[in-house]
């Protein structure tokens, strides 16, 4: 039996771990339901209770029951509401990113406190229901596209860079807020309580009317999103390109902010005007773990939003304790980690493992490279000529390069792995004849890297096999294949190209 890799035992390993993390939680979570309701008795029916009860404990299985299969109607109207939320809120945030507007969420959520103020005192004035969420959200609307306006000004009309005109609308309206929110208490027609939800979100008190409202917008969104999917592409991209075929740049970044106020805005009742830059960029940034394909990420990230959003609001209510919005927010932080970790595309565990391939490839590289020189400064012609290959010792190998012996024994395992050499007594390893055409085809293209870099880079040559061998340590597979493929000829020569340096192996 071969064994297995490194990498790939630590790929198994990884998802071994993960799944004995699930089971234990499972098997936790029913043991701890079976003692939960064990010890329940004389305590009020499970569908006797709120879910604005706050008493602490761990839910029983009839808690557990109603609210996975989404029995109690406030229940089903939050999880609904949510997760169209997350759902929006990932999709915009998918070309948010990638424009670099992540940030753009943030400030424009702190412009909408003002307006959520003004429309409260503006509506009890006229003799209106203050707390009407239509006005209040109709306000925010509008303080949030005076904020995007102001950032705009800011960035075109003075030199400030954009993370500057964020900070400034950001922090000049929150306080503007605050402050209208004071001038509130003092009103003598209407008191503020309740306004302050907005800032912490206030998703347990949602209605099935503001579900509506926000799967409405959210919808909405997603079309428009879908609809210019090609100039929002453009735009994020190469908005230059963009300018060049005739769009307005202008316009689609307009059409980009107005569907950023849009979720912000629908956001604030779940949320809040604080978190609800998480829901716009983390499933996004999640995302992006994953794929290198625009349209792959969109919908990763909207069904990454969209199960933060449905499992935040299902842990609160079997928990409600706990906020609504932190917990939409800590299930959203909690599928970035996983996917920064284990994410294919640009995860930390699978670039490690591609690093790891690609430095065992270059030292296995590089003792085929070793043997065929020390063959080729004795004389020896090939395999064709008839004559045996020769045996190299590891101390001669160790002389040629700066090897550790333990170095030295990885590249040879590797390269015993793939069949190219076999391990002999006395510390001699000997190459057969498929080993040798190997590292006679490593060499011959190596020293066309030489050649390249003396012709090309001015690389002296006394210095370019160092320089040949940083280029193949630094530069990524991919770029080490397209530069190869360049510099390979139509027809490969019968004979390795000499070295343009002299050999030395002293």
């Amino acid at each position: 039996m071969s064994r297995q890799r490194f990498p790939q035992r630590v790929l198994r390993w990884s998802r071994g771990l993960v799944g004995c993390w699930i089971r234990f939680a499972l098997l936790l979570i029913a043991a701890c339901s079976l003692i939960a309701s064990s010890t329940a008795v004389g305590q009020e029916p499970a569908a006797m209770r709120s879910l604005a009860n706050r008493e602490l404990g761990w839910p029983s299985t009839e808690q557990w029951r109603r609210v996975i299969f989404l029995q109690d109607h406030n229940t089903r109207v939050v999880v609904l509401g949510t997760t169209l939320l997350g759902l929006a809120a990932g999709t915009i945030g998918s070309f948010t990113l990638l424009r670099k507007r992540a940030l753009m969420g943030d400030a424009l959520s702190h412009a909408t406190l003002p307006g959520i103020g003004l429309a409260f005192i503006v509506a009890t004035q006229l003799g209106f229901d203050g707390k009407s969420l239509p006005v209040l959200l109709l306000g925010a609307a509008v303080t949030g596209l005076i904020g995007v306006a102001g950032i705009v000004f800011i960035r075109s009309l003075t030199r400030l860079s954009e993370d500057t005109a964020l900070g400034v609308v950001l922090s000049v309206f929150f306080g503007a807020g605050v402050a209208v929110l004071g001038v509130i208490q003092q009103m003598e027609s209407g008191h503020s309580a309740g306004l302050e939800s907005f800032i912490y979100g206030k998703t347990a008190s949602m209605l099935p009317s503001d579900a509506w409202l926000i799967g409405g917008t959210g919808f909405v969104s997603c079309l428009v999103c879908f609809a210019l999917f090609k100039e929002l592409k453009l735009l994020c991209f190469d908005d230059g390109f963009a300018g060049s075929e005739g769009y307005s740049v202008t316009l689609l970044d307009g059409i980009l902010m107005l569907l950023v106020v849009v979720v912000t805005i629908v956001g604030l009742q779940a949320v809040g005007l604080i978190l609800v830059i998480a829901l716009l960029v983390t499933p996004a940034a999640a995302a992006r773990f994953w794929t290198h394909q625009l349209t792959r990420m969109v919908l990763l990230a909207s069904g990454l939003g969209a199960i933060s959003g449905m499992l935040g609001s299902a842990t609160s209510a079997l928990f409600p304790q706990l906020p609504s919005g932190a917990m939409i927010v800590l299930v959203a932080t909690a599928l970035f980690l996983f996917s920064m970790m284990l994410g294919p595309a640009r995860g930390l565990l699978p670039r490690w493992v591609r690093r790891w391939r690609l430095n065992s490839s270059i030292e296995r590289q590089h003792l085929m490279r070793g043997i065929y020189e020390l063959l080729e400064s004795r004389g020896y012609q090939g395999p064709e000529s008839g004559d045996p290959i020769p045996s190299v010792s590891l101390d001669d190998l160790l002389r040629l390069r700066s090897w550790t012996m333990r170095r030295l024994k990885h590249g040879i395992r590797k390269a015993d792995e793939a069949g190219l050499l076999v391990q002999l007594p006395n510390q001699q390893i000997k190459v057969n004849k498929s080993g040798y055409h190997e590292a006679a085809r490593l060499t011959h293209e190596h020293r066309l890297w030489e050649m390249y870099l003396i012709t090309h880079a001015e690389s002296a040559p006394s210095q370019v096999d160092r320089s040949a061998d940083a280029i193949e340590h630094v530069l990524e597979p991919e770029m080490i294949d397209r530069l190869e493929r360049l510099l390979q000829q139509s027809q490969r020569p019968t004979r390795v190209v000499d070295s343009p340096h002299p050999l030395s192996h002293d």
